[in-house]
């Protein structure tokens, strides 16, 4: 896991720097560079949400080499409630009807969750914490767009090059498709994080927290692939959390459909 996250950061950059030349977005950069020189302190907050990023990206890669997907989803299962609660306390924002039935469905689940457990793992504490802290703090810094992620991952590069060199070296050839693999990551990596941070920005912070709810589905579908299993008892968790999602889907349609009629007018 940790050398998967060291050559994704290595490639992720250059990826994403080619992005940002060609959509014009590297002038954020060159902003964000000013403002750097400018208010030195400014390095400390950086490195902050850089740290906060980076251990989002090392754990969601770490969990399913060590048996542990589950405790990450029920993470992201959780973040879009703790992205709601930032959302209202923090902003101000207002739910539409469906997120509120959205959000009921998955109060549900996860409240049996922790009935079930009385507690939750550190794996999902960090997941439903650390990525609302993140967001937050990006838009104190006014560094929520490309240019403040191209510097979180570039802040994130000497711990990848180091988790790289510690790495076993023999890997890569004892398994060539790697040379194809390696550098198909890092495009895809780029791409994600890329669109990842446009929709932060671009939806409001409420509904941005609730389509979180696509990404854990997907860990939970590789935890089954990797032979972890979901009890009988933890399907009173899932299933709640499941409709959530499919309200989600038909939020995310009608918001859709609501911007293109805007457009067209």
């Amino acid at each position: 896991g940790q050398a998967i996250f060291g050559w994704r950061m290595l490639l992720t950059v250059p990826c994403a720097t080619l992005f940002m030349l060609v959509s014009g977005d590297w002038i954020r950069v060159r902003a964000l560079a000013t403002r750097l020189r400018e208010q030195p302190m400014l390095f400390f907050g950086l490195l902050l949400s850089s740290l906060l990023l980076g251990a989002q990206l090392l754990i969601f890669m770490w969990a399913p080499l060590h048996g542990r997907s589950l405790e990450v989803s029920l993470g992201y299962f959780l973040l879009p409630l703790s992205m709601i609660l930032t959302g209202r306390i923090v902003y101000g924002e207002h739910l539409s009807y469906l997120q509120k039935v959205a959000a009921a469905f998955a109060i549900i689940g996860v409240g049996h969750e922790l009935w079930r457990l009385g507690s939750f793992s550190w794996e999902t504490l960090l997941v439903a914490g650390g990525y609302p802290l993140y967001f937050v703090l990006r838009r104190k810094l006014k560094t929520d767009h490309l240019g403040g992620l191209w510097f979180d991952m570039l802040f994130m590069l000497p711990i990848g090059l180091w988790f790289i060199a510690s790495g076993d070296p023999m890997a890569i050839q004892q398994t060539p498709l790697l040379y194809l693999l390696i550098p198909l990551l890092g495009v895809i990596s780029a791409s994600a994080l890329v669109s990842y941070i446009i929709a932060s920005r671009l939806l409001p912070f409420s509904l941005f927290g609730l389509l979180s709810y696509v990404e854990p589905v997907l860990l939970v579908g590789v935890a089954l692939l990797l032979g972890e299993s979901i009890s009988r008892d933890e399907m009173l968790t899932y299933i709640p959390i499941w409709l959530a999602v499919g309200v989600l889907v038909l939020e995310g349609a009608k918001h859709m459909l609501a911007q293109r009629r805007r457009d067209a007018a």
